[in-house]
């Protein structure tokens, strides 16, 4: 049987040894500030259920997150973001992103809220 060749992925970025992104400073500025900007437009966390543009990416739970690293991140800018804030959340980064929540960018994942739960009977 022919071999057929592995896909090459490309990376804007340069790498170090490892084969992992290297960023400087004033890169990783304009990282975040796009991961600030984004919202999702679609899905669960999209503009119907948290309107008027969505949830900001970096609100989305890594449960959410992680299903798109298993089944691919969306193709573009926003899959590429996407892919950043569950680097940032599963290395523990979370707190990175505590500046755009006390700033107020947007709506927010109300974990709390979310599970209460009522379980008295009649």
């Amino acid at each position: 049987m022919d071999q057929v060749p592995k896909k090459e992925q490309s990376s804007a970025l340069p790498s170090d040894t490892t084969g992992l992104p290297v960023f400087n400073r004033e890169e990783f500025a304009e990282l975040l500030d796009a991961v600030a900007k984004t919202h999702m437009p679609f899905g669960k966390y999209g503009p119907a259920a948290y309107p008027p543009d969505g949830l900001p990416v970096y609100e989305l739970p890594s449960e959410y997150l992680q299903w798109f690293s298993a089944k691919g991140f969306p193709d573009g800018k926003l899959g590429r973001l996407m892919s950043t804030v569950y680097q940032l959340k599963c290395d523990g980064a979370d707190t990175i992103f505590d500046g755009f929540r006390k700033a107020g960018a947007g709506p927010h994942l109300d974990r709390k809220k979310q599970r209460q739960r009522n379980f008295e009977f009649e």
